[in-house]
């Protein structure tokens, strides 16, 4: 293996290793993602309404997608723990379901890409247990980043966007 092509998370005995940052120098950061969960027309048209027994569903989900992002070092191992300037997370009603989209930012030695999956991933997650009482075969698909700016490795986005 060349230098570029080394695996970041191993070390040179092949064993798992949190990479070291330290000599990184921090800048600003953004990483968007991405998801959808599809569901049932029922299921749609209560959370629409707001008519689904547990509660405001995108409300429940917002905000278990920013705290799932405000914790991804402690869920994903040999992630680093940071410290996140912004998390939102905005939600559009589609023909066949709802569509999830974070954004973390932060200023640091490391990107936010795991943040804004983890918020998109739990933000999902929360939906489908808030109307799974309406519909238990809810699909969560399309799980994604979308793009990343900032850090050493510049800027980048999804191509068939």
């Amino acid at each position: 293996m060349t230098d570029s092509t080394k695996l970041t998370h191993l070390d040179e005995h092949g064993h798992a290793r949190m990479v070291d940052v330290g000599g990184k120098a921090e800048t600003q950061r953004v990483a968007v993602a991405s998801g959808r969960i599809r569901m049932s027309s029922q299921a749609l048209a209560a959370i629409r309404q707001g008519e689904v027994p547990k509660g405001d569903v995108i409300a429940a989900a917002r905000i278990a997608g920013i705290m799932a992002a405000k914790k991804t070092g402690e869920l994903i191992p040999l992630c680093h723990p940071l410290a996140l300037d912004a998390v939102t997370l905005d939600f559009a009603f589609e023909d066949d379901g709802v569509r999830a989209t974070a954004t973390a930012s932060l200023t640091a030695k490391t990107g936010v890409e795991m943040e804004a999956l983890t918020a998109t991933s739990i933000a999902l997650l929360t939906i489908y247990d808030m109307a799974k009482a309406i519909d238990k075969g809810m699909i969560i698909d399309q799980v994604r980043l979308i793009e990343k700016r900032g850090g050493k490795s510049g800027d980048w986005r999804a191509a068939d966007l």
